[in-house]
């Protein structure tokens, strides 16, 4: 049996979708910038995508920017509202757990000579609005705060937040690359500004991101080129990435809740077995208020790189964390960010479910981890001095076994 819960890393390019996209490889090629009937053609294309986009976040077609992917939106964001905001201030406010394009965006915007404050989350990964609100300074330009951590799967309090950044003056922005098709978003009643997303984690292809920007707010450029994107992002258009990313917010988007809680039947049918049959667990992020398809989950004893490869050897696509620190030896920024020592972040597991995940392959691949859990645990040196410890705990009388 093979298993893909890895849908946080990328997801497949539905049928649907691929349908949609297909007559706009080889039938209606032409380059949307063209004013011929080709060219007329696929312009038509990426403006019906546009509103597919904006209908689905209660956006305006106006409002919608086609990117290369959702770390090129965050980017344009940040660093397009602190430019273009340097005469009122250069402080930024972000959390300690974002995505990386916002993290090492913002170390960048530092050596260039901003200010960033970095709020810290709680144990569940939560950001309170009364922190918002007492990092807020006179010069503060924006507020950036994921909608849905990608690791954890923590859905932040984004509309109260916003709220706040609004009372102030202060731009609000959320990388919602995870949340699109999870969460309902509107961004005109939760005051969002600005909104990143990133096809492929919807079912639509890779190379193809979104940035709203909403009607009023200044950016710069990011990039220097075309007229295209209303001549603020340049580069000819990705004409059969933009259709098929309509189609995809379309279908994702469409009887959203009945969806969600399809998904969250598999997701907590998963965990509860995991947390009742594998001993010194622990689950990561809220226990409720989390995307509807996250499990994240540390096995105390165990590293989790092994893990991976034993859960590969059975077919099973998982990972430890965010695809693009794949090649990181360092436990998950993330996970120290929630309080979670060295030695527990090292034996994390993120499974990301979408709706084609099944009962039954939750049960496969719980399985799966109850036999490789006490496999390697057998293995290791620190599990078994552990258990020692117990042992010698329960004859002394002073603790018993658990």
């Amino acid at each position: 049996m093979r298993v893909y819960m890895d849908n946080g890393a990328t997801t497949r390019v539905t049928e649907p979708v691929m349908a949609a996209m297909q007559p706009y490889f080889c039938e209606i090629f032409g380059n949307p910038s063209s004013v011929h009937g080709f060219g007329r053609e696929a312009r038509k294309a990426v403006e019906a995508a546009r509103a597919q986009v904006a209908k689905a976040i209660g956006a305006q077609p106006r409002e919608i920017y086609f990117t290369g992917c959702g770390t090129e939106a965050d980017n344009w964001a940040l660093r397009g509202a602190a430019y273009a905001n340097i005469r009122k201030g250069k402080h930024i406010i972000t959390t300690n757990f974002e995505h990386h394009a916002i993290l090492h965006t913002c170390q960048q915007l530092e050596k260039e000579g901003f200010e960033v404050t970095y709020l810290p989350v709680d144990s569940d990964g939560l950001i309170a609005p009364e922190q918002l609100e007492a990092a807020i300074r006179p010069d503060t330009t924006i507020v950036s705060i994921m909608y849905a951590n990608n690791e954890i799967g923590t859905i932040e309090p984004i509309p109260a937040l916003a709220q706040v950044a609004k009372a102030h003056g202060v731009l609000f922005h959320t990388d919602a690359v995870q949340a699109i098709g999870h969460v309902a978003i509107d961004v005109k009643a939760q005051n969002i500004d600005l909104l990143s997303m990133s096809g492929h984690k919807f079912h639509a292809p890779k190379g193809i991101g979104v940035l709203y920007i909403r009607q009023g707010v200044r950016l710069e450029r990011l990039m220097q080129g075309g007229a295209q994107e209303r001549a603020q992002r340049p580069g000819t258009e990705n004409l059969a990435g933009i259709v098929g990313i309509g189609k995809a917010i379309e279908l994702v988007t469409e009887d959203i809740e009945a969806r969600a809680a399809e998904m969250r039947k598999v997701r907590d049918h998963l965990i509860d077995r995991i947390m009742k049959e594998i001993p010194y667990t622990k689950l990561n992020g809220h226990p409720t208020q989390r995307m509807c398809g996250n499990v994240n989950v540390s096995f105390q004893f165990i590293e989790g790189e092994s893990l991976l490869l034993h859960l590969d050897l059975k077919g099973i696509a998982a990972s430890s964390g965010s695809a693009c620190t794949s090649g990181s030896l360092d436990p998950s920024h993330v996970l120290l960010a929630i309080g979670l020592p060295h030695e527990i972040a090292h034996g994390s597991l993120r499974l990301s479910l979408c709706e084609e995940n099944t009962i039954e392959e939750a049960d496969y691949v719980a399985d799966a981890l109850v036999e490789i859990v006490a496999r390697l645990r057998a293995m290791s040196p620190l599990y078994d001095d552990f258990l020692k410890g117990q042992d010698t705990e329960s004859t002394c009388g002073t603790c018993p076994r658990t």
